[in-house]
């Protein structure tokens, strides 16, 4: 299976454009961005507690 390269790429991207609008995608990728942060952060509030854990005891 071959991946898009260059025009198919361009012309896919306009078509995602027309679809779903300028506002819509830069809100979807609002989301995404406020949701990969969410999860870092909660990746790394996993180890902060796990150290607290590990010098209580």
């Amino acid at each position: 299976m071959m991946l898009p390269r260059g025009a198919e790429l361009i012309v896919i991207l306009v078509i995602v454009v027309l679809v779903f609008g300028v506002g819509r995608i830069s809100k979807i990728g609002k989301e995404l961005g406020s949701g990969i942060r969410s999860f870092r952060e909660g990746l790394k509030g996993d180890d902060t507690e796990a150290e607290k854990t590990d010098r209580s005891e």
